[in-house]
């Protein structure tokens, strides 16, 4: 990445009518290339189904089955990443967080994923029928945002982000007009799991959720298959070439930053994605969705998922620290070079209150989870 910011410490729509939701158990069965659903009823893989939030707004949901997959890279996969191509930094540690060896693991419940990250539109409605105050918008916080005042130099430029006080996700300080078709970004980790209670809450009051499942963030693991799109190992969710990438996601390309005739330093792939910072979500269509049907898995912005970081590795099940806690964020995000934009890719934030204007977050429908 581009200098990584201090932030990571280094670790780092249609209205339909009201939908009658089928309420069953995701129960834990046997998995492989050959799964098939071991509950009567349960969905097969792609389902898809639309959460009314009001206001003519609707978030899509798809269904994900158990399996199997390997978390973390290979040693040959962290060598071209830090290559010329890859253009991550060299000699520094985040590779090592993605564990020494692919790591079999096996997530034992289907469940359902939103399609896209939650976008700013999304979040709108929560707010509104809330009047919750994110991190960023309390009196004492602040979100890391682009500094318009950033110059570009010879030598390798220090990074182009600073916390300000008067931004949050209603304002990133992108240079350019906030759209609801944006995925939202400087939300915390608090800010995504409150989100999620709130529509839990709404969808039981409504008898459309039972009280076995919850909408929530995704765990590491599951956000992690659910990346792969049924792949057991690649570098990226459609294989292990970058130029089959062009079309397909939203990293440091060819682009001019906003108001500039010039483009993100260092390493960049080599075509235009079409935007500098944040592209709409699953604005590339069927291209840019994975095995699973799932947009914007990687590049776009950093998604922040329910597990707590370890900088040894991922884990199989949730991981809670029962201090110095800091949520994990995966995928890399549109200012990330090649490298640093892979399915293994993992690093934490400072704390659950954190935001940045490169953050953002996927929620999930599955059993519950007995995080604090």
């Amino acid at each position: 990445m581009k200098k990584q910011a201090a932030k990571k410490l280094g670790f780092r729509f249609i209205r339909i009518p009201v939908l009658l939701v089928i309420v069953f158990e995701v129960g834990s069965h046997e998995v492989g290339s050959h799964t098939k659903a071991a509950v009567a009823g349960e969905p097969t893989k792609g389902t898809t189904k639309k959460v009314d939030l009001g206001g003519d707004v609707t978030l899509e949901l798809v269904f994900i089955p158990a399996g199997e997959f390997k978390m973390g890279s290979t040693a040959a996969e962290r060598e071209w990443a830090t290559g010329i191509e890859g253009g991550a930094t060299p000699g520094t540690a985040r590779e090592t967080y993605e564990g020494e060896r692919p790591r079999l693991m096996r997530v034992k419940d289907g469940f359902w994923m939103g399609r896209t990250e939650v976008s700013v539109g999304q979040f709108k409605r929560f707010v509104q029928g809330t009047g919750y105050v994110s991190d960023a918008e309390k009196p004492s916080g602040t979100s890391h945002c682009f500094d318009p005042e950033w110059k570009v130099t010879a030598k390798a430029p220090p990074h182009p982000w600073k916390a300000m006080g008067d931004k949050s996700w209603r304002d990133p300080n992108f240079g350019f007009p906030l759209r609801d078709c944006y995925p939202v970004v400087c939300v915390s980790w608090h800010d995504g799991k409150n989100f999620c209670k709130w529509l839990t809450k709404r969808e039981r009051e409504g008898g459309r959720l039972g009280e076995h499942l919850e909408y929530r963030l995704p765990t590491e693991a599951e956000w992690a298959y659910a990346c792969r799109g049924g792949r057991e190992s690649t570098i990226y969710w459609w294989g292990n070439d970058l130029r089959d990438g062009e079309g397909r996601f939203n990293i440091s390309a060819v682009d001019f930053l906003p108001g500039r005739n010039k483009i993100w330093p260092l390493a960049n792939a080599p075509w235009s994605d079409g935007f500098a910072f944040v592209s709409p979500v699953d604005h590339y269509g069927e291209k840019g969705r994975n095995g699973f049907g799932l947009a914007d898995m990687c590049g776009g912005v950093w998604e922040i998922v329910l597990d707590h970081f370890d900088p040894k590795g991922g884990h199989e099940e949730l991981n809670s620290a029962e201090t110095n806690v800091r949520p994990v964020c995966r995928g890399g995000n549109y200012f990330d070079v090649p490298g640093n934009a892979r399915c293994a890719v993992r690093l934490g934030l400072q704390g659950p209150n954190y935001s940045d204007s490169r953050d953002g977050f996927r929620i999930c429908l599955g059993v519950l989870r007995g995080e604090r």
